[in-house]
């Protein structure tokens, strides 16, 4: 496997080929695996299991490792740009990128979910309807009052995140030129510059207070980009701290990442639920996810060659990780026809573990067909 030519690789859309340092496509299998884990603990009735029900729902940090990657990989080109005096990245290419990246598996995985549960009943489906339909294949279903009872369709719950992924995507040129032009007035200032992105990254806790204290916006606001906008920050910052030439350790990041994560497992960061009621664990879950997932990330993006950076450049992490996106996308309708017709468990019984097992060895050749078929050819 070579390094890919491409440098605009976001997190959380196809992978065209090994990003240039091959650990950071190994850390999407980890994402993947981590957001399938967290949903077959959910399928399976554990998130109500005390301390390690919280422990299997917040392993749904695979979805900030996603958001850090995106940061990191697609704001680079625009800092290097800055650091070199040179030009920025063509916003026309790197739109065109972003569209044939992610909306033809995007687009292949919602009509088969649809088809799929138009003949199969798979529990209450209030987003399977024309304009159901029309939502999730243009990821504008979560902008809208009742998201549970409006746009969300089975298979596709997950949905949610790629629609935030999209929004970044629109958002990041505005971002840069923001940070580069009107911040640093196209000069190369790294701190000026973190010192923007701390500002951007105090929107994430700016827009829970609102969300939580007023009624203004519609209940889906909850899960809109700037509630979330904190993950992308953590990994912009590791593009510019990469371009300055700072260094960072597996042997220190990690086990701060993993004490992180225990603290966040425990009600601090509030209930099993992607969007916690209360603000304050709303709060606590944005910051502890930032912190864990840039964690995460840091050592890969910041030239560590230690045994973390090894494991997930070898082989089999790697292959997962170019097939990650479209794990990602297939694996709740995989999971579900596993549950009923394979292990014929009813919903919220049975084996986590067993479950994961069973989803993955069917999933893998789904995504894999799915890659091969919609894949990006440079």
């Amino acid at each position: 496997m070579t390094a890919s030519s491409e440098v605009d690789q976001g997190g959380l859309e196809q992978v065209s080929g090994v990003d240039r340092v091959a650990s950071l496509t190994g850390v999407r299998a980890v994402a993947a695996l981590l957001v399938l884990g967290t949903h077959a603990a959910y399928t399976t009735g554990k998130y109500t299991h005390g301390f390690v029900g919280l422990v299997y729902s917040r392993m749904e940090i695979g979805v900030p490792i996603f958001f850090v990657l995106s940061g990191f990989l697609l704001f680079g080109p625009w800092v290097k740009a800055a650091a070199a005096g040179g030009p920025p990245p063509s916003v026309p290419r790197y739109a065109w990128h972003r569209v044939r990246r992610i909306m033809p598996a995007y687009v292949v995985t919602v009509v088969l979910a649809f088809l799929i549960y138009h003949f199969r009943t798979g529990g209450p489906n209030p987003g399977h309807t024309w304009i159901g339909l029309f939502r999730n294949l243009t990821l504008t279903q979560i902008y809208t009052d009742n998201y549970m009872f409006s746009y969300l369709h089975q298979g596709l719950t997950q949905m949610w995140s790629l629609a935030v992924e999209v929004a970044f995507y629109v958002a990041l040129p505005i971002l840069a030129y923001l940070l580069l032009v009107v911040l640093c007035r196209r000069r190369w200032r790294p701190l000026l510059l973190l010192g923007g992105l701390l500002a951007l990254t105090a929107i994430s806790p700016a827009w829970m207070v609102f969300v939580h204290t007023t009624d203004v916006l519609p209940d889906g606001a909850r899960l809109w980009l700037p509630g979330y906008l904190a993950w992308f920050t953590g990994g912009m910052a590791l593009a510019v701290l990469k371009v300055m030439g700072v260094r960072c350790y597996g042997f220190i990041a990690l086990p701060l990442a993993v004490i992180s994560f225990v603290i966040a497992s425990t009600p601090i960061a509030g209930e099993p639920t992607t969007s916690p009621a209360g603000l304050a664990p709303a709060l606590v879950k944005v910051g502890f996810y930032t912190a864990i997932a840039t964690l995460m990330v840091a050592p890969l993006a910041l030239g560590d060659r230690g045994w973390y950076a090894r494991l997930l450049s070898t082989r089999p992490m790697v292959w997962l990780g170019e097939i990650s996106y479209e794990i990602f996308l297939v694996h709740l309708v995989v999971m579900e026809i596993a549950m009923v017709e394979v292990l014929h468990w009813q919903v919220y019984t049975g084996s986590a573990a067993a479950l994961f097992v069973v989803t993955l060895t069917m999933t893998i050749p789904v995504a894999w067909l799915l890659h091969r078929f919609t894949r990006v050819r440079s």
